[in-house]
């Protein structure tokens, strides 16, 4: 899908993250089909961002797809619903790499009246994997392949890949810089909203495992864990946003049954 050229910005639509304060200060969202770094140290929630603006776009009707490297679908549902997620409002299909099953759920979504969460994760591509083809294989080809297959068949509007170094060391790329190249490239053809989580060192040296990402992605979600007074607070900005009056400032992250929050300016530790 190519870009389309717009008159003025009012014609730029958007996908608010779900986080009440930030989306206020990006325009209401980033720009659809734009390609999203969200990079973090472990433990600054990274995945549930993403997960949560997929969420709300499931909860308004709309088909996302989250492909998951690290966690079972078990485990990140069972997170989410700790978390107070209502899973009441969407409907969620498991897809494995068959594309027998993978046909069979495609006809669940078109079914479905509700929103729908669809969850690919690395135990299933694993599983089909090791009995048809060799430990090396492309595993950015079967990605890719469920990618798109979700996209021609049950329209998704947004995805989230979870995460680019777990991607990397599954597979054996021999000119990495060219194939990120081609994955940033492929979700920017399809028309898609991606959200590409990569792990960022704690000294916050660099954004990503090739320092190319950061470039080639339309905006940088950066999440750190700051300790001040020898309390832990996860702060949240965003270095870059492609076609947005963006206020790069640093907010403080916070969750509570609500959802998601960022407070302008930070909220100040107990002493």
């Amino acid at each position: 899908m190519a870009e389309e050229l717009i008159s003025n910005k009012e014609e730029l639509k958007r996908m608010p993250l779900g986080i009440k304060g930030l989306d206020e200060n990006m325009q209401g969202g980033v720009p659809l089909g734009s390609n999203i770094l969200v990079t973090g140290a472990s433990g600054t929630m990274k995945s549930s961002v993403c997960f949560n603006s997929i969420y709300n776009e499931a909860s308004k009707g709309k088909n996302v797809l989250y492909i998951s490297l690290e966690q079972s679908y078990v485990s990140l549902l069972n997170q989410m619903i700790n978390m107070g997620f209502d899973f009441q409002k969407v409907d969620v299909t498991i897809i494995g790499s068959d594309p027998s099953i993978i046909k069979k759920k495609v006809k669940e979504v078109k079914k479905s009246k509700k929103g729908h969460i669809i969850l690919s994760d690395l135990g299933s591509l694993r599983a089909s994997i090791k009995s048809k083809e060799a430990p090396t294989a492309d595993w950015w080809n079967i990605i890719s392949k469920i990618v798109k297959t979700m996209k021609e068949d049950t329209e998704i509007s947004s995805v989230v890949l979870d995460s680019l170094n777990s991607l990397y060391v599954l597979s054996d790329f021999k000119n990495p810089r060219n194939k990120i190249f081609h994955i940033f490239n492929f979700f920017k053809q399809l028309g898609i909203t991606s959200f590409l989580i990569s792990e960022m060192p704690k000294d916050g040296s660099k954004y990503s495992e090739y320092e190319v990402e950061d470039f080639l992605a339309d905006g940088v979600i950066v999440i750190q864990l700051v300790e001040r007074n020898r309390k832990v607070t996860r702060e949240i900005n965003i270095t870059k946003m492609r076609g947005t009056d963006v206020n790069v400032d640093v907010f403080t992250l916070e969750y509570s049954k609500g959802g998601f929050q960022a407070l302008y300016g930070g909220k100040m530790p107990l002493l």
